[in-house]
């Protein structure tokens, strides 16, 4: 009974912590992008019904610990990118069109080199640049509403320090509670998970400034040190299965709201480590649990977005800025690993720090753009030895991670752009 009691614990902190962490993040990104009170919430619960199906599949197929979750970095994506022509249903079919990518990326192997082959540095800086604006709220909130940004920077200013996983979640119920002092309490109808379809409409600013930078920042962010994690452990599932499922699961659940389905990074390290149990080939129970869990949070969503909304928003923001502080500096340190590309990084990550709109389409794509553009403009040939001039990557490094301290869960093998170990590549083919 004790071989089954800790992996499935470890699941259930695994769900708790990924969805109290970052559920902020999410609705705050679906509430820029134009959804309602009810689109936010249904998108909320989409993303939590989505996560579970697509883990208890994968853990019982594969018997390997695979923790999926929403895109954190995707949502601030779209709190940086804000309202599209076409409103919240074009958001919708840019949605939509990221989980296709995420789909043909698995099912062609050549979309997952293409997107390898962007340089670390250059979509580590744009993931700042998306980041900064959320991740300065804590400081603009302790300015402008200090009791109540006061007490939760505070808790979360500790925990980090004592009890690091636990940090967010319990800066968010101080937050919670400070509003609850206010006198203000969401109502009976606001207990009941919500369901809202809302039917996808298509235009190009929303394909290239929602879609494209959302399929980008999942995939750099998320799912390469997802990857990653797993390997350190010693896990090597076929990525192709796992971006097929994930991408189907995003796209299937954009009609409902949810913006991105993906590999978990620093919760899956909670699910696949020795937390989760002695036995290794039993942690597979950790990731199963943690999908039912997520689940049973989602039929919470509703009460979720009301505490959210009856909250002022630069509250919400500070919350979700010190969920995203540790991915910011994981993002920045991969901007400035090669010293060779640090002023195409500076470039990418001022552009889309700028808030820049141009032609209708957001800062994150003209932040890669411009970064493209000076790293080809100093690109040095490779000397004769073979060894490039410019690169001076970081021993390990896999790409730009979304969370704090996904890069340092255990040193990974050998990997390509997906962070699988070479010599499983091909296998998955």
């Amino acid at each position: 009974m004790s071989r089954l009691l800790q992996p499935v614990v470890a699941g259930v902190v695994t769900a708790v912590v990924g969805f109290a962490s970052s559920f902020a993040v999410v609705l705050a990104g679906l509430r820029a992008v134009g959804a309602d009170q009810r689109q936010a919430a249904s998108g909320l619960l989409a993303l939590c019904v989505a996560n579970g199906v697509v883990a208890v599949w994968l853990g019982l197929r594969r018997r390997v610990p695979i923790t999926i979750a929403w895109s954190t970095p995707g949502a601030a994506l779209l709190v940086a990118t804000g309202t599209v022509e076409g409103g919240f249903p074009a958001a919708i079919g840019a949605f939509a069109v990221s989980g296709l990518l995420l789909t043909a990326a698995g099912l062609f192997p050549a979309l997952g080199r293409w997107i390898g082959a962007i340089p670390a540095p250059i979509a580590g800086a744009m993931l700042a640049g998306v980041l900064l604006d959320l991740c300065i709220a804590p400081v603009r909130a302790l300015a402008e509403i200090p009791l109540l940004a006061g007490p939760a920077v505070l808790v979360w200013v500790l925990l980090s320090r004592f009890a690091r996983r636990w940090a967010t979640p319990v800066a968010l119920l101080v937050a919670v509670a400070a509003i609850a002092l206010t006198g203000q309490a969401p109502g009976a109808a606001d207990l009941w998970p919500i369901v809202e379809v809302t039917a996808p409409s298509w235009s190009a600013q929303a394909l290239v400034s929602i879609a494209l930078p959302l399929f980008l920042v999942t995939m750099a962010s998320q799912n390469v040190p997802g990857m990653a994690v797993l390997a350190g452990y010693g896990y090597r599932p076929p990525l192709r299965g796992i971006l097929v499922s994930t991408g189907l699961a995003s796209t299937l659940g954009a009609p409902l709201g949810g913006h991105a389905v993906n590999l978990a990074a620093i919760s899956a390290a909670l699910a696949a480590g020795p937390d989760a149990g002695p036995d290794p080939s039993r942690r597979w129970i950790a990731s199963v649990t943690a999908g039912i869990s997520m689940i049973v949070l989602g039929i919470g969503s509703g009460l979720a977005t009301a505490l959210v909304l009856l909250s002022p928003p630069l509250l919400v923001e500070a919350v979700a800025g010190l969920a995203l502080l540790g991915a910011l500096a994981a993002a920045l340190v991969s901007a400035v690993a090669d010293p060779g590309r640090r002023e195409a990084a500076a470039v990418t990550f001022v552009v889309t720090a700028s808030g820049l709109t141009l032609l209708g389409i957001g800062a994150a794509f003209w932040g890669l753009v411009a970064g493209g553009l000076m790293t080809l403009l100093h690109h040095r040939p490779a000397s004769p030895s073979g060894a490039s001039t410019s690169r001076e990557a970081v021993p390990g490094a896999t790409g730009p991670s979304g969370h704090a301290d996904a890069g340092a869960m255990g040193a990974a093998p050998a990997s390509d752009e997906f962070g699988r170990d070479r010599s499983e590549v091909g296998r998955d083919r």
